[in-house]
């Protein structure tokens, strides 16, 4: 049986197709805008970074499941490397690409109850993925949160 395993697909594509929706609410020049707060206690990141922060927690998740890379893609998500939405997309379509073939290592749900090395410690796959999906959509919501500061932005609904 893969009905855990499906479940989990479906969130992660979910969470993809949430981002590309975010990304295409963003009007042009904005994608790394960052709103500026003279009072606040932290500095707020842009709409872009926050879903390149969504997008690199899926991909770090999917490189150690499959190859034991667990290292955090910054050096390549940042907004240098990626200056505009069409990177960014394609950026989202490789890791669509490691998502896919991280379900592919998994026969059936008996296999989420299985514990690997997720750095430092063991960790079921459950337990990973939960994980993953949880920051991914943390950085998914900061990135709506700054969107929703444009005032001619219109916040996509899931």
């Amino acid at each position: 049986m893969r009905d855990q395993i499906e479940i989990f697909e479906v969130r992660f594509a979910e969470l993809d197709a949430a981002q590309r929706r975010l990304l295409e609410a963003v009007p042009p020049g904005r994608l790394y805008w960052q709103p500026r707060d003279p009072d606040a206690l932290f500095p707020v990141n842009s709409v872009g970074e926050y879903v390149l922060r969504s997008a690199a927690a899926v991909e770090s998740t999917f490189g150690g499941i499959t190859a034991k890379l667990w290292d955090d893609p910054f050096e390549w998500t940042l907004p240098e490397a990626l200056p505009t939405p069409g990177a960014v997309l394609v950026y989202l379509d490789e890791v669509a690409a490691a998502r896919d073939k991280g379900f592919a290592f998994f026969t059936d749900d008996r296999d989420l109850a299985k514990s690997i090395p997720a750095p430092e410690k063991l960790k079921t796959l459950s337990a990973i993925l939960i994980d993953s999906l949880l920051r991914a959509e943390h950085f998914l919501g900061r990135a709506c949160g700054v969107l929703g500061t444009i005032p001619e932005v219109k916040i996509p609904r899931r």
